[in-house]
């Protein structure tokens, strides 16, 4: 453990002007709030902020950051209060040790919401002050360098796993290297112990066999750049454990087909030298293609630059070599932490541009997990959007006026527009990418330049989240679907109780549903509206409850009659029918694959538990199986003014003869009369038939009709139908 005066010391070799007084006050005050406490390991209680506190001198951040580090844990298992820390050190101290203590249940966190509210606070809390991230990372880095002495196995593994899912990903998005990888492969000596082992002695191996080979490479390469006249310090190490067996298992690889386990840094005076350095090495030694980044040019989101190639190196080795200049050595070592380090001249702190708080790109990552907080419907919603932008590896892409974005990779436009801005993603019609118009599935290639075409009309598309990839923007679409949703089923519940309500002959008022809705495990009357209008109630459940005397009448008359159905029993011009468009738009309603109703169909709606409303048509032998539920069927009608000019899909099923040509002949008669083919199944064959299902896309049921008798006409089918 570090003593006082080591420690002081520390602080003060490269921050000549600390407050050596308070540095003192701290060690003395954490050391007699701590008292007799005890870790796990028998240690002193109080050598566990002492180490935290050296973990942040090692990365030289300010006199604050470290007194905080001494004290983070006084107010959460002490008698010690914020008022207390506030009036001995002063208030940014007290602000620090407020914020980090919010956080100090993270670790004893079983039960996933818990886990997942305190990374809520978590991200809020670094917002305001990242330094608070910093000291909850070195006082998770010590936690698991003493994470053996836990006895419970699952403890140990429970702290392994939320390590590598939130601190690991955390600790790389602000840059410090050395302390993520050894998060990295302490976790992963828990959770997969067989597999280090395996590498470590496979390492250990390659090492004897090989000699000092890592030296002779460096001095090769060092010769080399010598004599281009470049001036170099080159290191090289061996590649970390954890590293190498997320390699093999995301190129799905053994060991053995691996050849670039040792990388090189080589650290030039300047950017020119960088490039200088590149062409010496690509000059000399074969590349090795697809092993080429300038992160120079395009920085990572979290300010890493240097250059990134693979070549065929000295002794016919394949290696990794990384060139960058002492600044981005600096940045690439202490990332976020290396704005905190003291020079001659004084601090230098982060801005909020810098931060990402502001417009700035450096830290934009960190602004964008705040919207995504705002947007997450639930603390589970928001840790696994965050995982999701945590994770993901990066592609760049550029606006048109050459803006970069920094995206995850298989980002899409929908994506790309969100990154933008929340109001343009939400009003995304289309995208042009490198100047042409692609569908907004599309996924993104590095380099992409992006145009987002909006409209005020345009609202959010449920069938978005089936392809976009980033946290925010699956956040911000759920938000904006739930929001729809909720006010659909509350109309449609409203709709269906008030026919039930009033064929029992009595009222379906907000006092009576207020009155039950705890039976229920709800809150308000709005809530059963809501649970009927989305399926989960029935009419029914919700009329015995208000009004107990109805269940008596109904067992008197038999129970509910039996609903027949008949194509001439809807009548759409009928006064009452509920518009499609104007009863439950989007999410809430679709239309039933079983048969494809189009416009021009007789339809019935059926309220569908988790679905809203779902569509038949009139005659669709499903509806069988609602017979004995009246209350969820609805009286629906296509609105002619909704639908005009909109693409419906409707299925048909062919048999055609098995000659060639015969497809060609089928399709292009679709074709011909306006229809588009969007699937094609065949279902059967033989040497003289063949037999398929096709959904096309028309205008409405005449269209298809036309369609139908087009293809009939044709030699080459034997008879077509819808199916």
């Amino acid at each position: 453990m570090m003593r006082q005066y080591e420690l002081v010391e520390r602080v003060k070799a490269y921050e000549p002007g600390a407050d050596e007084d308070a540095l003192n006050r701290a060690y003395v005050f954490t050391v007699k709030a701590h008292g007799n406490q005890k870790r796990a390991s028998g240690d002193p209680y109080f050598s566990h902020p002492v180490e935290v506190a050296g973990l942040l001198s090692d990365k030289r951040l300010d006199c604050a950051s470290i007194i905080t580090g001494l004290l983070h844990d006084t107010v959460e298992d002490t008698d010690v209060t914020v008022k207390d820390i506030s009036a001995t050190f002063g208030e940014e101290v007290a602000a620090l040790v407020d914020g980090v203590t919010k956080l100090s249940q993270l670790e004893l966190q079983s039960d996933r919401t818990k886990q997942a509210e305190n990374f809520r606070k978590l991200v809020l809390a670094m917002s305001q002050d990242i330094r608070v991230l910093i000291v909850k990372l070195a006082d998770r880095l010590h936690n698991m360098r003493t994470l053996h002495f836990i006895k419970a196995p699952e403890k140990r593994r429970r702290i392994a796993r939320e390590t590598m899912d939130i601190y690991v990903p955390l600790t790389e998005r602000i840059g410090i290297r050395d302390w993520q990888e050894e998060l990295e492969d302490i976790a992963f000596q828990e959770l997969n112990p067989d597999a280090r082992a395996s590498i470590v002695a496979r390492l250990e191996f390659l090492q004897e066999a090989g000699g000092d080979v890592i030296k002779r490479v460096q001095a090769a390469l060092e010769k080399d750049l010598e004599k281009a006249g470049i001036t170099a310090d080159v290191s090289g190490r061996q590649k970390r454990p954890y590293s190498i067996w997320r390699k093999m298992q995301r190129q799905n690889i053994g060991f053995e087909q691996l050849s670039d386990i040792m990388a090189f840094r080589v650290v030039v005076d300047s950017v020119e030298d960088c490039y200088k350095a590149l062409g010496t090495l690509h000059g000399k030694y074969s590349m090795v293609p697809g092993r080429f980044k300038d992160y120079i040019s395009l920085p990572k989101p979290n300010g890493y630059r240097s250059i990134h190639t693979g070549v065929i190196g000295p002794e016919n080795r394949r290696n990794e070599i990384q060139i960058r200049t002492q600044d981005m050595h600096d940045i690439a070592e202490l990332g976020v932490a290396a704005h905190w380090r003291y020079k001659e001249t004084g601090s230098q702190r982060l801005s909020d541009e810098e931060l990402g708080l502001t417009e700035g790109k450096q830290y934009r990552w960190l602004r964008e997990l705040l919207e995504i907080l705002d947007n997450a419907s639930s603390p589970e919603d928001f840790l696994e959007h965050t995982k999701m932008e945590m994770f993901a590896d990066q592609v760049f892409i550029f606006t048109p006026k050459g803006d970069l974005h920094a995206m995850p990779r298989g980002s899409t436009p929908v994506d790309f527009a969100y990154a933008v801005h929340t109001d343009v993603g939400n009003r995304c019609t289309a995208a042009r990418v490198n100047g042409r118009l692609v569908p907004l599935r599309t996924q993104l290639r590095n380099g992409d330049q992006v145009e987002i075409v909006t409209s005020k009309a345009q609202t959010p598309s449920p069938a978005w989240e089936t392809f976009v990839v980033t946290g925010k923007a699956r956040a911000c679409i759920r938000r904006f679907v739930r929001s729809v949703q909720r006010e659909q089923y509350v109309r449609l519940g409203k709709e269906i109780l008030e026919r039930t309500f009033k064929a029992a002959a009595y009222d379906a008022t907000e006092k009576a549903l207020k009155g039950i809705a705890a039976r229920f495990e709800l809150e308000t009357a709005e809530d059963i509206l809501a649970a009927v209008g989305e399926g989960r109630l029935t009419a029914r459940e919700v009329l015995f409850a208000a009004y107990p005397g109805a269940k008596e009448k109904d067992k008197e008359k038999g129970g509910p009659p039996k609903r027949r159905v008949s194509v001439g029993q809807i009548d759409p011009t009928a006064g009452g029918a509920i518009p499609i468009r104007g009863l439950i738009p989007h999410m809430a309603i679709h239309f039933a694959k079983c048969c494809h109703p189009l416009p021009g169909d007789r339809i019935i709606g059926i309220v569908t538990t988790g679905k809203g409303v779902t569509i038949h048509n009139i005659d669709c032998a499903t509806l069988e199986n609602f017979s004995d539920m009246p209350e969820r069927w609805l009286d629906v009608s296509w609105d002619a003014d909704a639908v005009d000019g909109t693409a419906f899909t409707g299925r048909i099923r062919a048999v055609l003869i098995n000659e060639p040509g015969a497809l060609a002949e089928f399709t292009g008669v679709i074709g011909r009369d306006g229809g588009n083919i969007s699937n094609l199944k065949f279902t059967s064959r033989s040497e003289d038939f063949f037999e398929m299902l096709i959904d096309i896309e028309v205008t409405d049921a005449k269209q298809l009709n036309n369609v139908l008798a087009a293809l009939r006409a044709s030699k080459y089918v034997n008879s077509v139908e819808r199916a």
